[in-house]
Formats: C-alpha cells, structure tokens, sequence
C-alpha cells in the first residue's frame, strides 16, 4: 500500500491526447479554410448539405388542419323522441285505462322512463319503444305513429287461392 501516491492529481481528457479525424459539414467554404488552417495535420472528409439540415421526408402536423377538424366535429346530442309520439302513447294508455306506473310494471321499464316518453325529454331507444308498442297495441315508430298495430301476416292470407 505504500506505492499509492495520494498527493498526484489524475487528469481525465487530457489535451495532449493524440488528434482525431475531424468530421465537418458545413456549407461555406469560409468554415472549411479555417479549419484546414487550423488542423492542416489532420485528415478531413467534407459533407455538404444538401437538405439544409431538416428531414424532408418528415413534415410535421399541420396545426390549422387539425384545429379546424376539431372544430368541425363537436358532437351532437342524441336525438329526442318526436312529440308525436308521447302523444300517441298517451291516448292509447288512457283509452286502455293504464296509469305510468301499470304500463312500466308490463314492461319492466321505470315509471320515469315513460314520464320522459311522454313529454319528449327522453331520447330515442328501440328497445323501449317496442315494448311500449307491442304493450300497447299502437305504433309509435316509423311512418303511421298512432295507428294500430296489425297482427302477423301470415303467408296463406296473402296469397288467393285459385
């Protein structure tokens, strides 16, 4: 342990380390004499660039394009049901002398649900409105909201007999 010198410094990275190639890409000429000037033992390689230093193939994301598509897309609420159709529902649910709360038990449906039908609050759901039909004996969606309802066709009542 005696060897060790505690008192010598180390000196990392030294100056006096021997000379690399010196790799230059630069576009003036001015810059290239001066480094020859200035290291004119060491070997150099000249690139010059051609693309001015940016990436060509790699454009970057055209802000006002996407803030304009952003814009343009804002969602929409869901549609609501028709008013006509509350209506319907509710004459056909008085002239069968159901109260909310009798026709939501058929269904399996809330008493709320039926209030939000009724007074167009609720948006459109098939699922509801089916049941509501098929309960109800009145059509509440398509083309003929109110008219009733017509049993399955079946395949010999429309065809004749000859």
């Amino acid at each position: 342990m005696s060897n060790v010198e505690w008192d010598s410094k180390l000196v990392i990275g030294n100056k006096a380390q021997a000379r690399r190639p010196v790799a230059i890409a630069s576009t003036s000429n001015s810059a290239l004499n001066a480094v020859r000037l200035s290291e004119s033992q060491i070997p150099l390689s000249v690139d010059r660039r051609t693309a001015g230093g940016s990436n060509k193939a790699h454009q970057g994301p055209d802000h006002q394009r996407i803030a304009k598509l952003d814009r343009d897309n804002e969602v929409a609420p869901p549609p609501k049901i028709n008013p006509a159709v509350g209506k319907a529902m509710q004459t056909a649910r008085l002239a069968m002398q159901l109260s909310q709360k009798d026709l939501a038990a058929k269904i399996n449906e809330k008493q709320s649900v039926l209030a939000d039908i009724e007074t167009g609050k609720a948006t459109a759901n098939p699922q509801i409105l089916g049941k509501i039909e098929r309960q109800l004996g009145v059509k509440l969606r398509g083309n003929e909201i109110g008219k009733k309802l017509e049993g399955p066709r079946r395949a010999a009542a429309s065809t004749s007999t000859s």
